[in-house]
């Protein structure tokens, strides 16, 4: 398979162990090369960008790198610190130290609560898989409004869009502040009409990543299509 077929191959479900690439192209995330041609290493979607070919995992568990922007959910509050569920097998800590706030020890109940959500990012994880998340950054908050979908992290770039082409698509469309997790989960606030279209839409790409056209099925829909995806998946913050 080479570049020339790119056009006819991309975003189609592959096996481990599938051919998805020849000389031409170089073996990218997901893949393996061996002599003149690649295979996929996992199952998942193939995905060819600058000369690569990659395999995107079609389902998998989040797993938290420093850096990463996500969404997590407030499970246990300590003297100093949080528990947080960050949808993934880890749970992540919150120090006091690492919120906006001057927290005074056996105060963190007045400032997060078990249920609330928090917009913050990966610090830390190490060897024994302890993550730690900051909220001390520029724009990571206690997110106080909206609702909130979880979907599989692998997900996530389909949501974006190449450029930002979908995520502004759904903005345009629904009028709401939408946030998306690298984690796989996503925050939705505006007009409750605009929420609901917007948790419908993004159910929508989720059920159909691998579906070439889907971004003008997803216009379609925003603008008054019929075709309205279930939204079960959906929590209010």
């Amino acid at each position: 398979m080479s570049e020339d077929d790119v056009q006819r191959t991309d975003r189609i479900l592959v096996i481990p162990g599938e051919s998805v690439g020849d000389s031409s192209l170089k073996s990218g995330m997901g893949t393996y090369r061996r002599g003149d041609e690649i295979f996929a290493a996992q199952l998942g979607i193939v995905n060819y960008r600058a000369g690569f070919v990659n395999v995107i995992p079609f389902s998998g568990k989040y797993q938290p790198k420093p850096g990463d922007s996500i969404i997590g959910l407030i499970q246990d509050a300590g003297p100093n610190s949080w528990m947080v569920d960050i949808h993934c097998p880890y749970t992540a800590f919150l120090h006091a130290n690492e919120t906006p706030w001057k927290v005074d020890f056996g105060t963190t109940t007045q400032y997060l609560r078990v249920g609330d959500i928090v917009l913050a990012k990966i610090s830390q994880v190490d060897e024994t898989r302890r993550v730690n998340i900051t909220m001390k950054e520029q724009g990571l908050r206690k997110l106080t409004s909206g609702q909130i979908m979880r979907l599989s992290h692998t997900k996530v770039p389909r949501v974006i869009g190449k450029g930002g082409s979908m995520i502004s698509l759904l903005k345009e469309h629904t009028g709401c502040r939408i946030f998306i997790g690298q984690n796989g989960v996503i925050w939705i606030d505006g007009e409750l009409d605009g929420m609901v279209k917007a948790s419908a839409a993004i159910e929508l790409i989720d059920r159909g990543t691998h579906l070439h056209g889907l971004t003008d099925e997803v216009r379609t829909f925003l603008l008054g299509g019929t075709n309205v995806p279930d939204t079960n998946d959906v929590d209010g913050v």
